[in-house]
């Protein structure tokens, strides 16, 4: 059996049974190919040295930790799935033990920041309702890119009747976003100038019809690294890093500034559709920074 073969029966058994995005088997697939190289072609033959050489060798690279956490992931979950094929009848990995994976504090968009981003939008309505959904509904990139009108609230003689977007996310999962009134009156003027966005011919050739932010491209939506090349153009008009301001920093600060207003924790986690709430609590280390600060300017012993 060759690495190759294997690989690819593995990543159609993530797709086909455990629903994984494009960009997850993309992940994975990349994570093993590249051991089967460092091993040779002989991944699927591998025994406990070969993948502690292995796991060195990454350190030796300089990748951080926590990519030498995933790549090793990955490689459990291959050799579990060898084992469960009847494959293998060991895993080597289960012994190896792994640099812990940091979790990397967000660099928060203040919202003085986010307010200059959207006076930066101008007459763009494209722009400006692209934004609003990032930041007032907290939106994955791809679940924004590959939003659908009919996916929208439902709407009569001008008025929305409802105001939540279903939302596609991670693994299939469906979810309920609530809009506020900028987000849907940002909607609604892109509504109104969407038709002639693009020409007719495009819309209908590719299905991009369908989609809220519709494009020429095969995809027929807007694409992510489209998206990011917008957001870099808009930062620089309002005076902010380029580095600073991407689609998952305006959905750090929807989180961010929902805790700081008071919301729970629990129900950013499912604004978020974060599936484990230790994903959600990265975004407390704000609130610690603000108390440690107050304790330290307003308490009498303070200094």
């Amino acid at each position: 059996m060759s690495d190759a073969a294997r690989i690819d029966a593995f990543l159609e058994m993530m797709s086909a049974e455990r629903g994984a995005s494009p960009n997850t088997l993309d992940a994975y697939g990349r994570d093993l190919r590249d051991a089967s190289d460092s091993m040779r072609g002989k991944l699927t033959r591998a025994d406990a040295k070969d993948v502690s050489r292995y796991v060195s060798s990454l350190a030796a690279q300089g990748l951080a930790p926590r990519t030498q956490a995933r790549k090793l992931s990955s490689m459990r979950r291959f050799f579990r799935f060898l084992f469960e094929e009847g494959d293998r009848k060991d895993d080597p990995t289960s012994k190896q033990e792994g640099p812990k994976a940091g979790r990397d504090i967000p660099d928060v968009l203040s919202r003085e920041e986010v307010e200059r981003l959207i006076d930066a939008c101008g007459e763009d309505v494209r722009m400006r309702c692209l934004l609003e959904l990032l930041y007032g509904a907290g939106l994955r990139v791809s679940e924004l890119v590959s939003l659908k009108l009919g996916n929208l609230p439902r709407r009569k003689g001008g008025h929305w009747e409802t105001r939540d977007i279903i939302v596609r996310g991670k693994g299939g999962k469906d979810r309920l976003c609530p809009l506020g009134g900028p987000a849907l009156e940002a909607i609604s003027d892109w509504l109104e100038v969407r038709e002639d966005s693009l020409p007719k011919k495009t819309l209908k050739a590719n299905g991009a019809s369908a989609y809220l932010f519709p494009s020429r491209g095969k995809e027929g939506h807007l694409t992510r690294r489209r998206l990011g090349q917008m957001l870099d153009a808009l930062a620089l008009e309002a005076g902010i890093k380029p580095s600073k301001v991407h689609p998952h920093a305006l959905r750090h600060a929807y989180a961010t500034h929902l805790l700081q207003g008071g919301a729970d924790l629990r129900s950013v986690q499912t604004l978020l559709g974060h599936a484990d709430i230790s994903t959600t609590e990265i975004y407390t280390h704000v609130l610690t920074d603000e108390l440690a600060e107050l304790l330290e300017t307003a308490h009498p012993l303070a200094g």
